[in-house]
């Protein structure tokens, strides 16, 4: 079958739910188990899925003058590596927003502000498995926090490095299977094609919106 590319986008897809419990409450996400009507040509099916429900994220690419992409390093305990990442951070409650979540991790991690913000990707980290939505920005313009000003880092953000990349080389580095955090390969290989021309607007809705939101 084949489509028309200006008709191809996600969209949502409301299904009647049964019923919504709450299987494992967390310091900071719970897992939520759903009984609902999935129809299809073959019919109608009721099935069950359990699912993180978490509040959603944001990360943030910050570009110098000389093109070259802001990276972290961080502990990351669950896959037990130390990853280069564009930083990122959680919001803070579902339904903030994204953009003061944004600039509010940019100058948390990295000790910078930036006068110019682009959305540069809208993505679902793992569709299958949890509801985080993350919103990866352009940030451009980049100013130093005062001193003064700046955030007291703790726990695995404590001894955090910084380095700065070329862009042609941090995309050498995602081939090479060097970088492996996905909103910095994604990022990556968008600002080495054509992100600076099709980058949408800071405060863009962000398409598709679930009703309940």
């Amino acid at each position: 079958m084949h489509f028309d590319p200006q008709t191809v986008r996600d969209e949502i897809h409301d299904v009647p739910v049964h019923s919504t419990e709450t299987v494992f409450t967390g310091a900071v996400w719970d897992v939520h188990a759903d009984e609902f009507d999935y129809t299809s040509e073959a019919g109608t099916q009721k099935l069950r899925r359990e699912y993180v429900r978490h509040t959603g994220s944001v990360a943030i690419a910050a570009v110098n003058e000389n093109n070259e992409l802001l990276l972290i390093q961080q502990y990351r305990h669950p896959v037990g590596q130390k990853l280069w990442e564009i930083p990122a951070g959680l919001l803070d409650h579902e339904g903030e927003d994204m953009l003061q979540a944004a600039q509010r991790e940019l100058a948390e991690e990295s000790d910078l502000v930036a006068d110019t913000w682009h959305i540069l990707i809208d993505c679902y980290t793992s569709p299958g498995g949890q509801t985080e939505s993350c919103r990866i920005y352009l940030a451009t313009d980049l100013k130093k926090v005062p001193e003064e000003q700046r955030h007291d880092r703790e726990g695995e953000e404590i001894d955090m490095q910084t380095a700065w990349i070329e862009l042609a080389q941090a995309e050498e580095l995602v081939y090479a299977g060097k970088l492996h955090n996905p909103f910095t390969v994604m990022s990556v290989l968008a600002l080495n094609g054509r992100a600076r021309e099709l980058a949408r607007p800071a405060d863009a809705p962000w398409l598709p919106q679930r009703q309940d939101s």
